[in-house]
Order: structure tokens, then sequence, then C-alpha cells
């Protein structure tokens, strides 16, 4: 599916690096992951509602792109690329789970406004002159947040960790999630409204680091990738 942006100098500078990885630059590939490790895994998490299983499929979903990158043909933006497939990975895993879990159950029975949102950096951190009260509150209101953002309907959540959190426009959403625009739209404005009735008084979600994306998360995926990029290939039969 094509999508038509504006000319987006990140998405050419990701083109580069998947072109550089793609010819068994690892460090190129490094970057790519560190580059968009965060939105993916707030679009795994969203839909698997488990940091380790997110963390989890993240890397399966890089470790796929490392395998495809070849044949990448810039239909879409390289981050719509990288995100479907971790959305991908992450229903997959979802259904294996409730499989199991249907499984598990079984052994024990008897005989689904404005669509904008402010600019702002989700991972910025309070500022240095910030006290200790003012960074406890920050941290209750992305904790309230956060188990608020979780307590959505499925069909909202991921559109509104996508749109709202990572701010993909509408168009690359649907792209992602093979839903019409219109739809999106939709969903994300029901999202935003089920929100500020469970949030007041009103705060911008922005503003309090929602999902927050550690160093050391990102280092956990990288290192977990790079571990079976590097892994010596079987002897051929």
């Amino acid at each position: 599916m094509d999508i038509q942006l504006q000319p987006d100098p990140a998405a050419a500078d990701d083109l580069a690096l998947i072109g550089h990885a793609a010819n068994g630059d690892l460090a190129a590939f490094e970057a790519l992951m560190r580059r968009h490790n965060q939105q993916l895994y707030r679009a795994a998490r969203s839909i698997l509602h488990d940091e380790a299983e997110a963390e989890d499929a993240v890397q399966e979903a890089w470790w796929k792109a490392y395998g495809h990158l070849r044949n990448f043909r810039a239909e879409a933006r390289p981050a719509t690329w990288l995100t479907r497939i971790a959305i991908n990975e992450a229903l997959m895993r979802q259904r294996r789970n409730r499989s199991r879990e249907t499984l598990i159950q079984s052994a024990y029975q008897v005989p689904h406004e404005q669509d904008t949102m402010p600019t702002h950096d989700p991972d910025t951190a309070a500022p240095a002159s910030a006290g200790p009260d003012q960074m406890a509150w920050r941290a209750e209101l992305r904790r309230r947040l956060e188990r608020h953002i979780d307590a959505l309907p499925d069909l909202y959540r991921t559109v509104f960790m996508l749109r709202a959190v990572d701010e993909m426009p509408a168009a690359e959403v649907a792209a992602v999630l093979g839903l019409p625009e219109a739809t999106v739209r939709v969903r994300f404005m029901r999202a935003r409204r089920l929100l500020q009735e469970a949030m007041r008084p009103d705060f911008d979600p922005h503003a309090v680091g929602a999902f927050s994306f550690a160093g050391e998360r990102c280092d956990r995926i990288v290192a977990g990738v790079m571990a079976r990029v590097n892994r010596p290939a079987p002897p051929s039969k």
C-alpha cells in the first residue's frame, strides 16, 4: 500500500541504514534498532499487556526484519514497515497465548473531537530543577495514565498508542493496522474521550512520559537480536 506523505529526512536516513544493513553492516542495523525500538515496543505492549512478552515480540520482529531487509521495497516508510512486523508478531503471540489459556481452562472444566495531539517528547525527563514532590507527582501521573491506557478496549488501545504516544500520522496507522483511515480517526477520538473521562482533571498525556522506554530495555533488545545475528549458521547437510 502506497502512503502519500511529505518527504521525511528520517525516512531517507532509515533507507540508508537498511541498505547498509542488508549488505552486512551490523552497526547500521544496530542504529536502526535503537532508533525504532521504542515505537515497536510500545506497539507490541499495547497488544500484549506484558513488558517481558512485548520485549520478546520486538526481538522476534527485528530478527524477522533482518531476514527481509533485501526485500524492502519502500512502498511505506521504514518505520511503518517495522511497526507492522512488530504488531503482527504481537498479535500472533496474543492468539497463541489465548489458545494456551483455553486449553488450560478446558482441562479444569467439568462436562468496539479532534485528531491532533500536541508535539512533545514523551521521554523528556523532568527539568533538573524539579523537586522531589514534582518528580513523585509526574511518576504517579504516568502510572495512572498507563493503567488507564491498558484498560482501553483492544480496538482503541493500539490506535491510541501509535497516534498519541508515538505521533504516527493517521494514514500510517491505517497502513500498519490494515484499517481504513476514517476508522483510525474515529477510534482515536473515542480512545481520547474514554481517557479524558477516566483522567479528570485534565492533563496532557504526552507530558508525563507514558510508557517511557529505558535505555536498559533498549540495550536488552539490541543485545538479544545481535546475538542471533552473530550466531554461526548450522553446518549444511
